[in-house]
């Protein structure tokens, strides 16, 4: 069984109710679908997050209109509240109950388990191999719906067959399920793909590596503008930025020890005897610490120095597999608002807190007010998958979680979740539909100023060895804004739209005063075009407002003569003729707070 397979199973035994129930609907489905066909084998069927599924070897493929008939049977099966039977199974009974089936995938199940019994559950005509657990009966499964059928290997290996992966969901509510609808239906509205297609974002493209995405003018425009504000709020809390290569050497990755847990997912330059020469041999830079650790040991520091705060927006380059690649969320070229504090142990505490703030000031101006923090901690069953000492991991720790309760977090504990070098503090950002992405990290690291032998002077002229803490605010700027074109719709706030107007002239003859408003709004920062095109107004105001466009300004006669315009919202609210001098005002009031209002509401 794969690893993954096992965890599943491992999980089963902690199934919250719902959980539990969902579990439950996956059984129903199966028996459904052995109505159908009576020859289907079935592998595993777990509860997942959001729903269940069932992995199936069938006769034939399975169609979309396949679905609603095992909706059909499924819910006869429901309503006749057939209970859930446990029994245990000596393991060679069960064996040769499955042989007689023909269920081979469940026949291997069990060839790998080292019980003596194994688990079965019944309800109605079907029997399954589970550990469960399960609802009392069928009539306990809430409201379902089958929603899609896709292939999976068994056990993960494409050398092995192909199965058919039907997927369900189940929710204790009507009211729960058709939310669950809902959020899927907006998802898809707001899926970034998409909308950087229509926003004229950014686009992939078969000549270039897959993972690899290219930014038209308003996806580059919207970069320097996130990353611009990062920039300012680095320099702010007292972060110096620097520029390292995209080049480094093996060596420097084996100093680090990235090379040994990290090596898989690096990118080789080879060019002429450096295949051979390993530790001299280019790689495309993964991470930035190794660069900015180097930065740091070139020059010899003084303990009034500390801490030093270098920050980069840097490209990084990770060999992601091409099954993980989602258009901007997971990438293999991917920008990093990296930076790294070189300090002393007493300043852990100070330079925390400064982190901590700078990324929840962050988070208020892009309106992402609902979030939670992990705290990561080491596995202390995995210990050979970390470097460092217990003693140098147990400081760590311990450090970590004294600045967390010092700055007032509340965090909840993820084991295993740790950094090889050290523990760290996550952001899991929740965004308008309720979906989590983790952004921002602040990791404490006692490791590598051991493994680059990092010094500072100290007040007693011996030296000394700092402390590292890695940060990074938004992480990657891609991630990030794939998650702020879903968050926001594509209706970016006024301050990070990539285009703030549209000027749209009524006639030709107001094309002057058209550019004239373009002008005016130019010279005070504004992002503005200007629509001449020979379509009709109404189809302008639709098109700009299509493109998420904040303003549109109508301007003809009137407004020409009254030095105004009539300005629509992407919204489509018409406030009509405002003065030039009032919409500059608003606007660039709305932009200097970077708030998230449009208009009418207080900037």
């Amino acid at each position: 069984m794969s690893s993954a397979e096992l965890d599943l199973e491992k999980q089963s035994v902690h199934y919250s109710p719902i959980q539990r129930m969902r579990h439950s609907a996956a059984h129903v489905m199966a028996e459904a679908v052995q109505e159908i066909f009576p020859d289907a084998r079935f592998a595993i069927g777990p509860a997942i997050e959001d729903g269940f599924y069932y992995d199936i070897d069938l006769p034939r493929p399975l169609t979309p209109e396949d679905l609603p008939e095992i909706e059909k049977r499924m819910k006869r099966i429901v309503k006749a509240k057939h209970p859930f039977v446990h029994e245990m199974w000596p393991r060679e009974k069960a064996l040769e109950y499955f042989r007689q089936k023909g269920q081979v995938y469940k026949v291997e199940i069990i060839e790998g388990l080292p019980d003596a019994e194994v688990g079965m559950y019944r309800q109605g005509n079907f029997l399954d191999l589970c550990r469960g657990p399960h609802v009392e009966n069928t009539g306990q499964i809430g409201p379902f719906k089958l929603m899609r059928v896709a292939g999976a290997y068994w056990r993960g290996d494409e050398n092995k067959p192909m199965l058919q992966r039907i997927y369900g969901t189940a929710w204790f509510s009507q009211e729960e399920l058709d939310q669950y609808l809902w959020r899927l239906e907006e998802a898809q509205k707001r899926d970034h793909r998409k909308l950087g297609r229509e926003l004229k974002l950014f686009v992939m493209h078969d000549d270039l590596p897959a993972g690899v995405p290219m930014f038209l003018p308003n996806g580059e425009m919207l970069r320097h503008l996130m990353e611009g504000y990062v920039r300012e709020l680095q320099e702010r809390h007292g972060y110096q930025h620097v520029w390292t290569s995209h080049l480094g050497k093996v060596r420097l990755y084996k100093t680090s020890r990235h090379w040994y847990t990290y090596r898989e997912n690096m990118f080789p330059v080879m060019k002429g005897e450096q295949e051979q020469l390993e530790d001299d041999a280019y790689i495309l830079k993964p991470m930035n610490c190794p660069h900015h650790i180097t930065l740091y040991k070139s020059q010899r520091h003084s303990y009034r120095e500390l801490p030093i705060r270098y920050a980069e927006f840097a490209t990084l380059y990770r060999y992601e597999k091409a099954g993980t690649l989602s258009g901007l969320a997971r990438v293999r070229s991917l920008t990093q608002d990296d930076a790294h504090v070189f300090m002393r142990p007493d300043q852990v505490q100070e330079e925390f807190n400064r982190a901590i703030d700078l990324t929840l000031e962050a988070f208020k101006t892009y309106g992402l007010n609902d979030y939670w923090v992990r705290l990561s901690l080491r596995d202390p069953e995995k210990k050979e998958e970390y470097i460092g000492s217990d003693e140098i991991w147990q400081a760590a720790e311990d450090a970590l979680r004294d600045a967390a309760l010092g700055k007032g977090l509340k965090y909840e504990i993820g084991i295993g979740e740790a950094a090889f070098y050290g523990p760290k503090i996550d952001f899991m950002v929740r965004d308008a539909l309720g979906r989590e992405w983790q952004c921002s990290t602040v990791q404490l690291d006692f490791n590598q100023p051991e493994n680059f032998e990092l010094e500072y002077i100290g007040e007693d002229g011996q030296p000394h060895r700092p402390v590292m803490i890695h940060r990074a605010v938004t992480g990657s700027t891609e991630r990030f804004m794939a998650m702020l074109i879903e968050h926001y719709a594509g209706a970016f706030p006024v301050w990070l739209a990539p285009v703030q107007a549209m000027v749209i002239p009524i006639a030709d003859r107001h094309a002057d005063y058209a550019y004239k408003v373009q002008e005016l709004l130019k010279a005070i920062g504004l992002r503005v075009d200007v629509d001449v095109r020979g379509e009709r107004m109404n189809a302008k105001v639709r098109d700009a407002q299509l493109q998420k466009i904040p303003y549109m300004l109508v301007v003809g006669d009137k407004e020409a003569e009254a030095e105004a315009v009539a300005v629509r919202l992407r919204t489509n609210k018409n406030l009509g003729a405002v003065p030039l001098s009032q919409f500059i005002d608003k606007v660039s009031e709305l932009v200097r707070t970077k708030s998230l209002a449009l208009w009418d509401e207080e900037a």
